[in-house]
């Protein structure tokens, strides 16, 4: 039987009970309290994909209520606020209700934004995932997060711990892998499982492009703060672009697995990004991921300036092949199976938002993302690790390495991990150099 929301968020808050010091929840217990039907948000992370996010979440048909936001850097809180409560965002005002002493920045105000919401959005860089969604967790909240939810494998145990906890929670959990809330992959992938294609035997993926932008090291700024700014370019806070971006695709093929690789080996480098602003990370990836029955996925990745760019998924079976963003399924002769009626496509940002508070204000639980989410985004850290190494990686030997490869502290003035070198350099892993086992 289902429950009302009010019930589902005041229950869901009661199992979390004693998980956080008694002033969060005093103030939380207000907002949960069953006063009204308002289902109450905090924005963790107010950069360009949190403020996409929170205008998705706020844009959904239920009675929501942006309470709280928090950031590190005040600037990109107060970019966001402003960008939400602008003339271009006017449908959304009477949804915000932020007051100033709810605004948090630092480190530690995403605590302080989770006590007085009974949704949290997740959209910081993905080196604070594993500690946001635990807390996040622990304190009884329907989560949004965004992909990938982790950067190295001890991150990605904390997830799958957490992520066991909200499911004996009942706490809704949507990850921000969006085609799988997308109509043309839903459709294309039950004819998949259905056996359209039949049996699985090899696949592609692909996400080459340009890349993405840098900036500049300023006058006074910490290592810290440096290497958040510049999130994108540092294996602790991103992952790589096969962790960050990769994931979606490498994802979809794990999801027409129905199952995760056992293996992986790969080559990749820095070719043509190499300058002082771009970090520790390579500009291209070639994988090939092994699963269980001996499937391989044949994955590459390249932020490389004009070069051939393509962002896709293809999935060979013993009866035809099916190309995801075309939308079609085909025989091997080119004979059409299935075709998606593109006029039907969905905006699946938005459907993911949609679907989650749509179960969450009719006390529903019908999402558990996480477990998935963590496990693709191993899939993508196992890639990385093969590349880095130029070694065959197994996929037990590294979800279980315990490797960490985030600061010891979060301050500003922390040790990072890694550092520039007197000529402002930061090492790079070196195929046949780097090496995680033997």
């Amino acid at each position: 039987m289902n429950q009302n929301r009010r019930d589902f968020v005041k229950n869901t808050s009661i199992i979390a009970g004693g998980l956080f010091a008694t002033p969060f929840l005093s103030e939380a217990s207000i907002f949960n309290s069953g006063v009204d039907d308002t289902i109450k948000i905090a924005l963790i992370g107010c950069g360009g994909r949190g403020t996409g996010a929170i205008v998705q979440a706020l844009s959904t048909k239920q009675n929501v209520k942006l309470v709280a936001m928090a950031d590190a850097f005040k600037d990109r809180l107060d970019s966001c606020y402003q960008e939400i409560t602008s003339d271009e965002q006017a449908s959304l005002k009477s949804k915000i209700a932020v007051k100033e002493e709810h605004k948090f920045t630092g480190f530690d105000g995403y605590l302080k934004a989770m006590a007085l919401a009974d949704v949290v959005i997740l959209t910081t860089p993905p080196g604070f995932r594993p500690m946001h969604f635990e807390a996040a967790v622990n304190a009884g909240k329907h989560i949004f997060m965004e992909k990938p939810c982790a950067t190295d494998p001890a991150g990605v145990q904390r997830v799958l711990a957490a992520a066991k906890n909200a499911k004996d929670k009942k706490l809704n959990v949507v990850v921000g892998l969006q085609r799988h809330y997308q109509t043309s992959y839903r459709e294309l992938m039950k004819r998949l499982q259905d056996g359209m294609v039949g049996d699985v035997v090899s696949a592609s993926a692909w996400w080459n492009n340009d890349g993405v932008w840098t900036k500049p090291r300023t006058a006074g700024q910490t290592e810290m703060e440096y290497q958040m700014r510049n999130w994108y370019y540092f294996n602790w806070i991103c992952g790589d672009h096969i962790n960050e971006q990769h994931i979606h695709n490498i994802d979809v093929i794990n999801w027409a697995k129905g199952g995760y690789p056992v293996k992986a080996r790969g080559t990749g480098g820095r070719e043509t990004r190499v300058g002082k602003d771009t970090g520790e990370i390579f500009d291209h990836h070639i994988v090939e991921f092994e699963y269980a029955d001996g499937t391989i996925l044949n994955s590459q990745c390249r932020h490389q300036k004009g070069t051939w760019a393509k962002v896709d998924e293809m999935v060979i079976g013993t009866k035809g092949k099916v190309m995801f963003d075309a939308g079609k399924i085909t025989d091997y002769k080119g004979n059409p199976l299935y075709s998606f009626d593109k006029k039907l496509e969905n905006q699946p940002y938005q459907a993911e938002h949609d679907e989650l508070f749509a179960a969450i204000a009719k006390g529903e639980y019908k999402f558990a993302d996480a477990e998935n989410g963590a496990k693709s985004t191993m899939t993508s850290i196992l890639g990385r690790m093969a590349t880095y190494s130029g070694q065959a990686i197994e996929w037990d030997k590294a979800i279980n390495s315990g490797i960490s490869i985030a600061p010891k502290t979060f301050a500003w003035d922390a040790d990072m991990p890694v550092k520039p070198d007197a000529n402002g350099n930061y090492p790079v892993a070196v195929p046949g150099k780097t090496k995680y086992f033997g």
